[in-house]
C-alpha cells in the first residue's frame, strides 16, 4: 500500500535542515537522516505511521521539535501547522497549505527557493496511481476542495509521500479529480443497478472487480466516502 515506502524529505542546506515525513521507526533510516546535516524542525503531512512513526525517535536523535497539524504528534514543543504558516530552510520558504481529504489534519507544502517551486503532496497526491480517502476520518468533499486548491497552485513539481515526483502539480491534481468523478459515477451506477441498500464491499466487487484485491480494503474506505458525499450532495 506503500509503493515504493515512505519519501522522506531533507529540505535546505545541510548546515540547516526541515526534514518532512520521517517515516516509519527504522533504525538505520533515521540515523541516516540524523546524521545528514543539522536538522531544524521536523514537520509532519498527516499522522498516518508511516510517514510519523519514527518521528519522536529521529527528535531524539538530533533535538529539532516536530510540528504536526494532530497535536498527539508533535514532540520536543513543536507547533501546529496551520494553513498558511511560513517556514525558512536557508533560501528555501515553505508555505503551509491545509489538504484535508485523505485524512483530516493532511497538509501540503509549497517549496519556493526564488526560481523553483514544487509541493510536498504527503499522501494527498501520489507519484503512481491514486491514493486512499480514508472515510470516517478522510472526506470526499474535503479531499475534492483540497485538489482544487492544489490544481491552482501553478507552476510546481510534485513530491509525493510516495513514489517518484511528479512534473506538473496542475496536471496530477487535475487527473486526480477526473478520477474521482469517473469514481462517483461508477458508484452512481452501482447503486442504481445493484439497490440502494447495496453494503460499499459489494459495490467494491462490482466497481473495483479489475483491481487487484490486496487493494480492496482501502478501496471499500474510499467506497464509503464515496457513500457518505453523494449522501450529503
Amino acid at each position: 500500500m506503500t509503493l515504493d515506502g515512505t519519501n522522506t524529505w531533507l529540505l535546505g542546506a545541510p548546515d540547516r535542515l526541515v526534514v518532512v515525513d520521517p517515516g516509519p521507526e527504522d533504525g538505520v533510516h533515521l540515523e541516516t537522516v540524523a546524521s545528514a546535516g543539522r536538522i531544524e524542525r521536523i514537520l509532519l503531512t498527516h499522522r498516518h505511521p508511516d510517514h510519523s512513526e519514527g518521528a519522536a525517535r529521529l527528535h531524539e536523535l538530533c533535538g529539532a521539535p516536530v510540528d504536526a497539524a494532530d497535536p498527539r504528534h508533535r514532540h520536543g514543543g513543536g507547533g501546529d501547522l496551520t494553513d498558511g504558516d511560513l517556514i525558512g530552510a536557508g533560501n528555501l520558504r515553505i508555505t503551509v497549505l491545509a489538504t484535508p481529504g485523505h485524512t483530516s489534519d493532511s497538509v501540503s507544502l509549497l517549496l519556493d527557493d526564488g526560481s523553483t517551486q514544487a509541493v510536498l503532496t504527503g499522501d494527498t497526491i501520489l507519484g503512481r496511481g491514486t491514493t486512499v480517502v480514508a472515510h470516517p476520518d478522510g472526506v470526499l468533499a474535503d479531499y475534492l476542495a483540497s485538489l482544487r486548491r492544489l490544481a491552482g497552485v501553478g507552476d510546481a513539481i510534485v513530491l509525493p509521500g510516495h513514489g517518484p515526483e511528479l512534473p506538473s502539480i496542475v496536471t496530477a491534481a487535475e487527473e486526480y479529480l477526473a478520477h474521482r468523478a469517473e469514481r462517483l459515477a461508477q458508484v452512481r451506477a452501482a447503486l442504481q443497478r445493484l439497490g440502494p441498500q447495496t453494503s460499499a464491499r459489494q459495490i467494491v466487487e462490482d466497481v473495483y472487480a479489475d483491481v487487484d484485491r490486496s487493494v480492496w480494503s482501502a478501496a471499500e474506505l474510499s467506497v464509503r466516502a464515496q457513500l457518505d458525499y453523494l449522501e450529503r450532495h
